[in-house]
């Protein structure tokens, strides 16, 4: 299935639409202020583990992150950070960065596996946001790689939508989506470490 929904005025019909389908534990591909991205509900395991399948990798070597609505969901995802870092985050997000830090003991149980650190992700786009604000939580995401050895992240959601529609319960199209993937900042140290330069400029 694939809805077409507004990227600047999304529509609250299909946005509710799509948010049932991923409360129902469905796997989603829509955009965000970078690259598509593959998701599903934070709280369904059974979903998670279907996104990895996609993606061809087990749950440890998959390289899910959270996006998330606002900083607030910090606190239940994370360890603790410092002031430095906090308002590092604070000025980047929301925007196309992703930061690594150390998880809260909740997130290795959500994930099934041992890992420590988590992707957190603000993206700077209405259409997520909007979809955020009706699941009232997070949800996880991996990017969506083409299967192209030359291409790496396709860009027009009707060849997504041809690649993936038979793994996938909905497409959300947003539009052309950005050809660059998200800035990634590792702060696991307590420092900010760029460990990969993308849309998100690293002047600060």
């Amino acid at each position: 299935m694939k809805l077409d929904i507004h990227p600047v005025n999304p529509e609250p019909r299909k946005i509710a639409q799509a948010a049932e389908i991923i409360r129902r534990g469905g796997v989603v591909i829509f955009p965000t202020d970078t690259i598509y991205a593959l998701g599903c509900d934070l709280n369904n395991s059974k979903a998670i583990e279907k996104v990895c399948r996609i993606l061809g990798k087990k749950p440890d070597r998959a390289n899910l992150s959270l996006i998330c609505a606002d900083l607030r969901d910090l606190s239940a995802y994370s360890a603790p950070i410092n002031s430095t870092i906090f308002k590092l985050m604070k000025h980047c997000l929301p925007g196309p960065y992703t930061f690594i830090l150390r998880s809260s003991r909740l997130v290795p149980k959500l994930f099934q596996t041992n890992k420590k650190t988590v992707g957190i992700r603000v993206p700077d786009n209405t259409i997520i946001h909007s979809l955020l604000e009706q699941l009232e939580h997070p949800i996880v995401s991996a990017s969506v790689h083409a299967e192209d050895e030359i291409i790496d992240y396709l860009t027009d959601p009707e060849e997504i939508y041809e690649q993936f529609n038979s793994v996938i319960d909905l497409m959300i199209d947003g539009g052309t989506g950005d050809n660059q993937p998200s800035t990634i900042i590792d702060c696991t140290d307590g420092s900010a470490v760029v460990v990969r330069e993308g849309k998100g400029e690293v002047d600060f």
